[in-house]
């Protein structure tokens, strides 16, 4: 999935259909196409999604099309799973994995996520208060959970709609019963 259309080298209009991402935000689907430079190093069915900011590869969805996908700690290889080419290297910088599509061996933002953003960490962890955060770090009770000071200096819309509450009814004028305690049916 991109966001960007100048980076496709074919692009056709797709009928209004959305993504659900992990945090259950949706993004409209705005076509399909293909990216990259060359045949060798091109990817098609790329799917282009309104107002995404980051490119992202479905590593399930390259292993149905028969790739072999594996990561190490440096860098992540795509090769095919018939005969074994290498269609791809993603180095990593900044716990990402990025892909070149424009070299024949390659670097764009694909298959992490930083672990730097406090607001990725309370979606992650239930909506958790920051300063519940602070607190597991401090403490160091969660294993993976990096080294990070959570200020609130925003508020988390799931968070406040969480805690909207519903209207009030309005106010009757008129009283529409004739005794105390009687039921209308």
């Amino acid at each position: 999935m991109m966001g960007n259309a100048l980076e496709f080298t074919h692009i056709s209009p797709k009928k209004s259909r959305h993504v659900t991402y992990g945090d259950n935000n949706k993004g409209r689907i705005l076509g399909v196409g293909k990216i990259g430079t060359n045949s060798s190093s091109s990817i098609e069915n790329v799917l282009l999604v309104e107002g995404l900011k980051h490119n992202l590869l479905s590593v399930s969805q390259l292993c149905d099309r028969d790739y072999l996908v594996s990561f190490d700690s440096h860098k992540c290889v795509i090769e095919n799973e018939l005969d074994k080419n290498i269609k791809h290297i993603g180095y990593r910088t900044n716990n990402v994995y990025n892909i070149d599509l424009n070299q024949k061996q390659n670097h764009n933002q694909c298959f992490l996520s930083k672990n730097d953003d406090p607001w990725l960490w309370h979606r992650r962890i239930a909506h958790i208060n920051m300063e519940h955060l602070n607190k597991l770090i401090l403490k160091d009770l969660v294993i993976g959970l990096p080294k990070l000071k959570f200020e609130k200096d925003r508020l988390c819309d799931a968070c406040q709609k969480g805690k909207q509450v519903r209207v009030s009814f309005k106010p009757k004028n008129i009283v529409s019963t004739t005794q105390p305690l009687q039921l209308l049916l």
